[in-house]
């Protein structure tokens, strides 16, 4: 199938590589024209893992890019928009959608066929149907379902881990306001025989993401919440308390040589320092605030969000229960991504953990195996990066653990050998307390 794409960000370029590789001809759209540069020579213009090998094998073949939405529009048989809905503060911005919508409308205006367009950006419940469905028709003035199709495919995507989760989805949901975008996206998804797919509208395809998101923020906080309480009351590991969840029935499931695989979604019982990242803050607060503007209070995602804003502020209260007074404490900050295995810092636990050491007046360095580029966009000159693990410890009386990146298994023996009085706040519970001379955790 030949098929445009409207935004080539993470989203978009993933998603265009990906169905490159299984065949389909794809033509991605921006407006940046350095950025389609890049792609058209093969280069990716992101860290994630698997994707420079995609457009080192399919640029100018398979996959290009172009700055001309009409004539990419005009080339082909379906239109996925990529483009991104920043939350604002009190809903989500739908400028670019509405942007890319009327141009992908004037486009159609000019086109003979039958094209098919589908949202794939995060949107709240009813946008396809209410805000892009009516700007299409004003401007192609053409009418839905009958001169062009439309439908809603949401994405599943985990940053660091995109390319695997596209090329083998747990499940493809497909919206669709007609029956031939639904026949179209059916067809695009065809080379995925064995993924589940779910058929249904475009609200509650919308309502789908929503709801996806909403619920693996939710078992973080609920693991925080939890790993604070028993800290407090003592004599309790939260991770010995995650293991036992874990082993449940309703988490893991027996195998006949008699061991046990667990639900993968167990990963977010672990308590940490908060989630961050493009989507789950985003995507929580969007539908928090979707409720009260609807007059429905929503009392569960307000407690997630709140729970996890003031996660981080664990970290430092474990620091402080060491260094009372934190001016002049060299802190060592190891990971700066809101994950491992991306560079993407938005709304990363690093950064309010950081500004909040800063303001206590603590000498900081930080580093992190691929975000230091991004990070320095947030910090400038007010945060020392360097360039290795051991180069952030050799001199630090504290170190503060915030990403989980294989890289940092190496912590223990390192303090070890460099500074064993050196205090680990392990802000991921991902290292072995019993390896550490000094030792702090959340939930311990």
């Amino acid at each position: 199938m030949r098929v445009s794409i409207i935004g080539a960000g993470y989203v978009g370029l993933v998603t265009g590589a990906c169905l490159a590789e299984k065949g389909h001809r794809v033509v991605c759209v921006d407006l940046d024209a350095a950025r389609v540069a890049q792609i058209n020579r093969g280069e990716s213009p992101i860290f994630e893992r698997g994707l420079p090998a995609l457009l080192a094998r399919h640029a100018g073949q398979a996959l290009s890019a172009t700055t001309d939405l009409a004539a990419a529009v005009a080339e082909t048989e379906l239109t996925l928009i990529a483009v991104g809905t920043p939350f604002d503060g009190s809903a989500i911005d739908l400028r670019l959608i509405e942007r890319a919508t009327r141009e992908v409308g004037e486009a159609l205006r000019a086109k003979k066929s039958f094209h098919v367009v589908v949202v794939k950006s995060t949107v709240v419940p009813g946008t396809t149907d209410r805000v892009v469905l009516p700007i299409l028709e004003s401007a192609s003035g053409k009418r839905a379902g009958v001169d062009f199709g439309l439908g809603m495919n949401p994405e599943f995507l985990t940053e660091g881990e995109a390319v695997g989760d596209f090329m083998e989805p747990d499940r493809i949901v497909i919206g669709a306001y007609d029956e031939r975008a639904r026949e179209a996206l059916a067809a695009l998804y065809a080379c995925f025989p064995d993924a589940p797919v779910v058929f249904t509208n475009d609200s509650t395809a919308e309502m789908i993401k929503y709801a996806s998101n909403a619920l693996l923020a939710t078992l973080i906080s609920f693991s925080n919440e939890l790993a604070n309480l028993g800290a407090a009351v003592g004599e309790i590991d939260t991770v010995d308390v995650s293991r036992g969840l874990r082993t449940s029935r309703y988490l893991s499931t027996p195998l006949p040589d008699g061991t046990t695989r667990e639900a993968p979604i167990v990963s977010f019982l672990l308590a940490g320092c908060g989630f961050g990242g493009s989507c789950l803050p985003k995507d929580v607060a969007a539908l928090h605030a979707e409720g009260r503007r609807r007059g429905l209070p929503m009392a569960v995602l307000e407690a997630v969000l709140r729970v996890n804003a003031a996660q981080p502020e664990e970290v430092i209260r474990r620091l402080e229960k060491h260094f009372p007074n934190l001016a002049g404490v060299r802190v060592a900050v190891l990971g700066l991504a809101f994950r491992p295995d991306t560079d993407d810092v938005r709304e990363s636990p690093a950064i309010p953990i950081v500004r909040a050491l800063q303001t206590r007046g603590a000498r900081l360095v930080a580093y992190d195996p691929a975000a230091a580029e991004n990070a320095q966009r947030v910090f400038g000159e007010s945060l020392e990066l360097v360039d290795s693990l051991e180069k952030a410890l050799v001199d630090a009386d504290a170190a503060v653990l915030v990403t989980r990146w294989a890289e940092f298994d190496a912590v223990p023996e390192l303090i070890a050998r460099l500074n064993p009085r050196l205090l680990l706040v392990d802000g991921r519970r991902m290292l072995p307390k019993d390896r550490i001379a000094r030792y702090e955790g959340i939930g311990t």
